[in-house]
């Protein structure tokens, strides 16, 4: 099981990265109480493999000293619940604009103290944790997209590619486009089989209307600059920080053209190790 503490600065982006490992398949709890901890790690362990990646959050809220979270960590290791420590921070004019932008109030701003006064004490309180903390992220220079490279570094286990799900959509330009869609091409330049009377009521699923389709030279260069396109795009978007992305593929009525495109554009991805799905919004329209 993989066990992480999210640790660090308010201010400093331990939710952002809390997100950013959620959508990786993590089981995420914020603030967590400390002395709940070990038990909770009990739990995880007995599910049988349901709850094997876990990062719970912990910070200042939780008491200006960390006896309690030290106390739990002593536990975890004597159930032999292997934990890292994931520390958050950021230089103390960043963590101080961050919360002038948005007006929030600082967990220890209390007692006349200046923000400044605050960001200090609290970076004093948790430097015992930092100390025993695995890894560090300085969140001072990075964008979320930049966050999100950096926790995939860490915690990505080498497949990058399925923290952003791609759908590939066939549709009708009659019907409209999908509204969801982040990238759209029209195949209708393709010639069409609806104009075979053997062929009109199958489907791009059906491998008459395949062959047809991949049987003319120009599928075949379309094919080929797509695939290149999307070599191109994808590893861009990952590094961007996007978790999902919807390609639709219109044709007249979404029954033969962008079926079978959408079918070989959606194994073509999955072979480039994303994760992918295909979908047929229009294929059984009358």
């Amino acid at each position: 099981m993989e066990f992480i503490i999210i640790s660090g600065l308010s201010g400093a982006g331990k939710s952002k990265t809390a997100s950013i490992m959620e959508d990786m398949g993590f089981y995420v709890v914020d603030n967590l109480p400390a002395a709940l901890i070990p038990r909770f790690a009990q739990l995880c362990m007995a599910s049988q493999g349901q709850y094997d990646r876990v990062a719970l959050v912990t910070d200042i809220r939780g008491g200006q000293t960390f006896d309690g979270l030290f106390e739990a960590l002593d536990a975890l290791h004597q159930l032999g619940c292997a934990y890292k420590i994931l520390f958050v921070e950021a230089r103390d004019d960043a963590i101080i604009k961050r919360y002038k932008e948005t007006r929030r109030a600082h967990p220890l701003a209390k007692n006349g103290r200046s923000l400044e006064e605050t960001v200090k004490l609290e970076r004093n309180a948790l430097s015992p944790v930092r100390a025993r903390a695995e890894y560090i992220i300085d969140t001072t220079a990075l964008s979320t997209a930049k966050l999100r490279g950096e926790v995939l570094r860490l915690f990505g286990d080498g497949q990058v590619q399925r923290s952003m799900s791609i759908s590939v959509i066939s549709f009708g330009f009659k019907y409209g486009i999908p509204i969801e869609a982040d990238l759209v091409f029209d195949v209708r330049f393709l010639p069409n089989p609806y104009y075979l009377t053997e062929l009109r009521h199958q489907t791009g699923l059906d491998d008459g209307v395949y062959n047809f389709v991949f049987g003319y030279q120009q599928t075949k260069d379309f094919m080929a600059h797509l695939e290149s396109m999307l070599n191109f795009l994808l590893p861009l978007y990952l590094e961007e920080g996007k978790t999902a992305l919807v390609i639709g593929i219109g044709c007249t009525g979404g029954q033969h053209r962008s079926v079978a495109i959408t079918r070989a554009l959606a194994d073509f991805i999955k072979q480039k190790g994303y994760n992918a799905t295909e979908n047929h919004r229009d294929m059984t329209r009358a």
